[in-house]
C-alpha cells in the first residue's frame, strides 16, 4: 500500500511562507504540532495532510483549492513531478473515456490520489483539470523543463501557418508548442522528444482534447521516428549548444542537403531536420540563439539556405522572449523550395529587440503573411525591418543579425535625439516636486493589527478573482490579435498601458474598472497596480483584487501589497516566482487613514514611474549620442573639444 506523502521542514516553511527558524519555533512552542513520521532526528518528515490540517488551524496558510492540493500532492509524491503528472493524466484520459484503470495499470506513487483526482475530474472536467494542472507544471521552478511561452509559441505557429495542416515539433518538451498549434487550429499534431515523461505527458493531452496525433519517445537526430513523412510545418524550440549531438555517425545523412552540419553547429543540424519533414512549400519556425545567425563554423551552411531560397526571415526577438535567456534570441523562418521555383531574390530581416513585445509581434506576422505570395516584395522600415537582396548577404560572414544589416539612418537619428533630450530634461526638472516627503514615526512604529487578503475577500472587503486561464486548444485563439485591450503580466510589471489584443485566449473576459489592484501571480517581485480607466481586459496570470469603497482604498491596498514582508509571506517556494496573494497581510486602518496613506502610495508610485522614465530616457541619449558621434551625423558642441 502506497504510504501518504510526507514533507520536510523546509517545505512546510515554503508552504507557509516563513523560514526554517519559525518551523522550528512552532515545533517547540505548539504542543499539538505533527509529530516526524519519518526521516533522521536532523531532518524529520512529517504527514502531509496532518501538517496541513494543522497549518489551517492555526490560521497559517489559506485553504487551498482542490487543484492546488492535487498539485501539491502531485509534487511530493515523486521524484519526477512530469512523470507523476503522465500518471495523473493517464487516469483523466481513462475517466474521460469511461475506462477506468485497473489497479495494476494505476502508478503505484499516485494511487492514493485516486479519490482527489476523480473528485476534480468530476467536478471540473477531465481536460480542464488536466489544464490547470499542467499550467502550474509549466510555472518556473528549480529542476523543472522551461516551457516556451504561450506568446512566443502561438508567434512561432502563426509564422509556420500551421491552420488547417499536420504540425511536427521535433523537440516537443510538455508538448507547449503543440498545444499553440492546437488553439491556432492544425488538424493534427505530432512530435518526439528524448524524455519519456514528458513525451507521454504531450500526448496524453492530445487524446484528452482529442487532437489526432502522437508524441514519440527518441533522440529525432539520431533516431527520427517520423523518417518517412512529410508535414505541412514544423515548430521547434530545440536545445541550444548541444555539441555531442551525434554529428560522427550522421555525417553522411540524406537530410544535410545544405551541407553537413560542424559538431559546434548543432542548431543548424535542426535547421536541416526541419526542412527535410516538409512537403514543398512548407513552412518551419526554429527558436534559435543568435550566435547561429554569424557563427563562421556555419557561414557556408547560410550561404546554400540562401541561395536556395530555403530561409525566408530571421527574427531578432526581445531580450527574455523566453526564460532562461535574457539575450534576445532569434527565430529562422524557413521554406522548403518548390521544385521548378526560382529562389527569392530577397531575405527578411527583422530586429524587434525594442518595442512593446506584443506590438512588435502583431508587426512580425504582418509583415511576414506575404512571403509566400510577394517572395521579392520590397520592406524597408528603417531600424525595424529590411527585405535584404540576398547578393548582398553572400559576403564573406554571410551574417544573418537583423541589427547589422538595418540602415544607419543618420538624419533620423539626429532628430530623435534632440527630442529624447528635451524630454529627459523635462521629466528630470520634474524630479523634484515628485520627491516624496514623509515624518517620521517613533523609533519602531506603531504595531497595528493586520489582516490577510484572504480574510478581507471571506468578509466582503475586496473581491478576489483570478488568476484565469488560457483558452483550451478548441478555441479559435492565436497570439496575435486585434480584439479589445488586454492587461498583461508586462504591461503592470513595466508601468504601460494595455497592451494584448487577443481576447480570444482567455479563459474568461473579465473587463477591469478604475480602483481594480492587479497583481501579477509570476514576477521577480511583487509588484501590485491600480487600474485608472476603463476598457482593458484582465490577462492571464493575473489577480483582480476589486476592494469594496466602503472598507478599502484601492491605492493603501496597492501600497500595502508591494511591501518586502508580504514578498515573502506571498511566495509560494524560496527561489520560484509566484505568488499567491491570499497570504498577504494589510494593516488594519480606518477608512479615513487608509485614505492618507493611499494618497502617499500614490505620490510614490508617480515619483518611481519619473525615475524609470529618465533612467530610459538617459540610456537612449546616451546610445543616439555615441551612435551619432562615431558616424559624422552630430558634432560636438564643446570649444574645447575642435
Amino acid at each position: 500500500m502506497q504510504e501518504e506523502p510526507t514533507i520536510t521542514a523546509a517545505e512546510i516553511a515554503r508552504l507557509a511562507g516563513v523560514g526554517r527558524a519559525a518551523v522550528s519555533n512552532w515545533r517547540k512552542r505548539h504542543t499539538d504540532f505533527p509529530a516526524p513520521v519519518g526521516g533522521t532526528p536532523a531532518s524529520p518528515e512529517f504527514d502531509m495532510a496532518e501538517i496541513e490540517r494543522w497549518l489551517h488551524r492555526q490560521g497559517k496558510v489559506p485553504e487551498l483549492s482542490a487543484v492546488d492540493k492535487l498539485w501539491r500532492h502531485i509534487v511530493a509524491a515523486g521524484d519526477n513531478p512530469a512523470a507523476t503528472l503522465a500518471s495523473v493524466a493517464a487516469i483523466l484520459v481513462a475517466h474521460q473515456r469511461n475506462e477506468w484503470p485497473t489497479a495494476r495499470r494505476i502508478d503505484p506513487n499516485v494511487r492514493h490520489l485516486l479519490p482527489e483526482i476523480d473528485k476534480l475530474a468530476d467536478e471540473s472536467g477531465a481536460r480542464t483539470a488536466f489544464d490547470e494542472l499542467w499550467r502550474r507544471f509549466s510555472e518556473p521552478s528549480p529542476g523543472r523543463p522551461r516551457a516556451t511561452p504561450d506568446d512566443l509559441a502561438d508567434l512561432m505557429v502563426a509564422l509556420a501557418e500551421v491552420a488547417g495542416g499536420a504540425v511536427l515539433d521535433p523537440a516537443a518538451g510538455s508538448g507547449g508548442t503543440l498545444r499553440a498549434a492546437a488553439r491556432a487550429g492544425c488538424t493534427s499534431a505530432y512530435g518526439q522528444e528524448l524524455d519519456e515523461p514528458l513525451a507521454r505527458l504531450a500526448t496524453l493531452w492530445l487524446n484528452l482534447c482529442g487532437m489526432p496525433g502522437e508524441v514519440m519517445t527518441g533522440d529525432s537526430l539520431r533516431a527520427d521516428a517520423f523518417a518517412e513523412r512529410s508535414f505541412d510545418a514544423v515548430v521547434c524550440h530545440p536545445p541550444f549548444g548541444v555539441t555531442n549531438w551525434g554529428q560522427e555517425e550522421l555525417g553522411y545523412d540524406p537530410r544535410w542537403a545544405y551541407g553537413a552540419p560542424p559538431r559546434t553547429e548543432p542548431e543548424l543540424a535542426w535547421v536541416q531536420h526541419a526542412l527535410a519533414h516538409l512537403r514543398p512549400g512548407g513552412r518551419a519556425v526554429l527558436l534559435m540563439p543568435p550566435s547561429a545567425a554569424s557563427r563562421r563554423a556555419g557561414r557556408r551552411i547560410r550561404a546554400e539556405l540562401l541561395r536556395r531560397g530555403a530561409l525566408r526571415a530571421v527574427v531578432a526577438l526581445p531580450g527574455g522572449a523566453a526564460a532562461p535567456h535574457a539575450v534576445p534570441l532569434h527565430l529562422w523562418l524557413l521554406q522548403r523550395p518548390v521544385p521548378d521555383t526560382p529562389a527569392p531574390a530577397r531575405t527578411l530581416l527583422i530586429d524587434a529587440t525594442a518595442g512593446n513585445q506584443q506590438d512588435s509581434y502583431a508587426r512580425v506576422v504582418a509583415l511576414t503573411c506575404n512571403l509566400t505570395t510577394t517572395p521579392d516584395a520590397v520592406v524597408d522600415e528603417p531600424g525595424f525591418a529590411r527585405a535584404v537582396p540576398v547578393i548582398d548577404l553572400l559576403d564573406e560572414e554571410v551574417d544573418l543579425t537583423p541589427a547589422r544589416r538595418q540602415p544607419a539612418g543618420g538624419e533620423q537619428t539626429g532628430e530623435r535625439l534632440v527630442r529624447t533630450r528635451e524630454r529627459l530634461a523635462a521629466v528630470v526638472t520634474e524630479l523634484p516636486s515628485l520627491m516624496p516627503r514623509m515624518a517620521t514615526t517613533s523609533e519602531g512604529g506603531t504595531a497595528t493589527p493586520t489582516v490577510s487578503v484572504a480574510e478581507l475577500a471571506r468578509t466582503g472587503a475586496l473581491q478576489l478573482i483570478g488568476p484565469i486561464r488560457a483558452a483550451g486548444a478548441d478555441d479559435d485563439a492565436s497570439g496575435v490579435g486585434d480584439g479589445p485591450a488586454v492587461l498583461s503580466v508586462q504591461d503592470v510589471l513595466q508601468g504601460h498601458a494595455a497592451s494584448g489584443r487577443d481576447a480570444s485566449r482567455l479563459g474568461q473576459e473579465i473587463r477591469l474598472a478604475p480602483g481594480d489592484v492587479v497583481v501579477p501571480m509570476i514576477a521577480r517581485q511583487l509588484t501590485a497596480r491600480v487600474v485608472n480607466g476603463d476598457g482593458p481586459l484582465l490577462g492571464r496570470n493575473l489577480y483582480l483584487l476589486r476592494p469594496n469603497p466602503a472598507a478599502l482604498d484601492p491605492w493603501f491596498l496597492a501600497g500595502q501589497l508591494r511591501t518586502s514582508g508580504n514578498e515573502k509571506q506571498a511566495s509560494s517556494l524560496a527561489g520560484a516566482l509566484r505568488f499567491d496573494i491570499r497570504r498577504a497581510q494589510i494593516r488594519r486602518l480606518p477608512l479615513a487613514e487608509q485614505r492618507a496613506h493611499g494618497a502617499a502610495f500614490r505620490r510614490l508610485v508617480a515619483f518611481e514611474s519619473a525615475l524609470r522614465e529618465a533612467a530610459a530616457l538617459g540610456a537612449e541619449l546616451v546610445q543616439l549620442t555615441a551612435d551619432g558621434l562615431a558616424g559624422g551625423v552630430i558634432q560636438p558642441d564643446d570649444p574645447t573639444v575642435r
